[in-house]
């Protein structure tokens, strides 16, 4: 058995690696990892259904799932199909282009074990995931061979890529009957693509967690995320001197609390978490203008029978990014990206056409069935709503020109879940 777990989770490691970007929900990141946790909205701060979103959500949630005193172990796959367009509106000029809307898979795995017989309080876990993700494809379209004038593209960024995959080794002590306290410790691997080839990073953090349960219907939680910076060197000119660009990308600090309250003997699950996300003091989106993030989950899980259990949920999350109407994009004004003087003009279009993360209300159901006592099956469906952003100004020209960017997001999720 742990011959079989350790071989398990280097493959996924490996398939990890390997997976396609894929577009996140909160930001750029995931609200949540696994099929349970998704389809309830992305909650699981303090009361998570398995280890893969104990680990994710709030480490010290391991101390209290109903995988112990024994060994939860997750297997997880999402399937995202986001819906990606732009369109540029200039005197005489309208283009129209819609991203490559491919279909990109992230795989998952979370394992919780005791550490020893002896001393079951403390527990050991593991997870490794894609954790987020952003970017669109409008090579190939009229985006991409729409000039401003001769010489000049329409836009900045028609092909961006960025994926952040996460290793997250944890470990949870429970206090008492009611309390716990958990601690992961995050490996970060990040790749940025600006059209010009990919450069990979590696970022380190940490996350801790607290739950307390005054009885054993009623939970608690709270969790707190440090910053975690990679810097992708050579990505891009941005200041056209013909040397290529370092940028830093910090996934933000972030806090997060949750409760949860068990009714009819087991049989619902109410569960509501708040998180705050300092995407106005990270690296990298302080300078592209993101705002902090307030995101709500409310999850809802009926199991009326043993076996089976429905669930439904909600996900809002506010747009970080800062509208700049009226912007001064004309030739000879800049902003500064880290140092690096860019042109204004495409400076907008590089925040709000090649990385719009603008979702904001996300509904999510799915269901799970215990084949056995040891082994389940999940699955999850997310639909996050259409949004568009806009932006009007003037162009390099000093022509009026406006900036529309429009996202929706639909994913499917497959678990399996084993008790050991």
């Amino acid at each position: 058995m742990k011959r079989g777990t350790r071989y398990t989770l280097l493959a996924l490691c490996a398939a990890l690696t390997l997976a396609s970007p894929a577009f996140a929900t909160n930001g750029d990141n995931l609200m949540a990892i696994g099929p349970i946790a998704r389809s309830m909205g992305g909650v699981g701060i303090a009361d998570p259904q398995d280890a893969i979103s104990a680990v994710f959500s709030n480490p010290a949630a391991m101390c209290f799932g109903d995988w112990c005193p024994s060994t939860g172990m997750d297997f997880a796959a999402t399937l995202f199909m986001p819906e990606v367009s732009t369109e540029i509106t200039r005197p005489g000029q309208v283009i129209r282009s819609e991203s490559d809307d491919s279909v990109y898979a992230i795989p998952a795995i979370g394992l919780s074990v005791p550490l020893s017989k002896n001393a079951p309080e403390w527990r050991f876990g593991l997870a490794a995931y894609g954790v987020s993700g952003l970017g669109v494809n409008y090579k190939k379209t009229d985006l991409e061979s729409a000039t401003l004038m001769p010489g000049a593209p329409l836009v900045a960024a028609t092909y961006t890529e960025l994926q952040i995959m996460k290793f997250a080794p944890a470990i949870s002590y429970q206090v008492s009957d009611k309390w716990s306290l958990g601690l992961a410790l995050n490996a970060d691997y990040a790749t940025l693509d600006l059209g010009s080839g990919g450069a990979a990073g590696y970022g380190f953090g940490a996350q801790l967690g607290a739950i307390f349960r005054p009885t054993d219907k009623l939970s608690f939680g709270l969790t707190y995320t440090t910053p975690q910076t990679v810097t992708h060197d050579a990505v891009t000119d941005f200041d056209g001197d013909g040397k290529w660009d370092d940028l830093k990308l910090q996934a933000p600090q972030q806090a997060g609390f949750g409760a949860a309250v068990s009714l009819f003997e087991n049989k619902v699950l109410l569960e509501a978490d708040v998180k705050w996300i300092n995407w106005a003091n990270a690296d990298g989106y302080e300078d592209f203008d993101w705002n902090d993030q307030t995101v709500l989950g409310l999850g809802l899980q009926v199991k009326p029978t043993r076996a089976l259990a429905l669930r439904l949920g909600y996900n809002y999350s506010e747009n970080p990014l800062e509208e700049h109407e009226n912007f001064n994009g004309v030739f000879g004004q800049t902003t500064l990206i880290q140092g690096k003087e860019v042109p204004t003009y495409y400076y907008e279009t590089f925040r709000l056409v090649g990385f719009p993360a603008i979702t904001k209300h996300h509904l999510t159901f799915g269901a799970g069935y215990a084949f056995t006592e040891r082994f389940t099956v999940n699955l999850a469906y997310t639909h996050g709503f259409e949004e568009t952003m806009t932006e009007k100004g003037v162009d390099m020209t000093g022509q009026p020109v406006t900036l529309a960017s429009t996202l929706t997001e639909q994913s499917f999720d497959f678990g399996l879940s084993w008790k050991f």
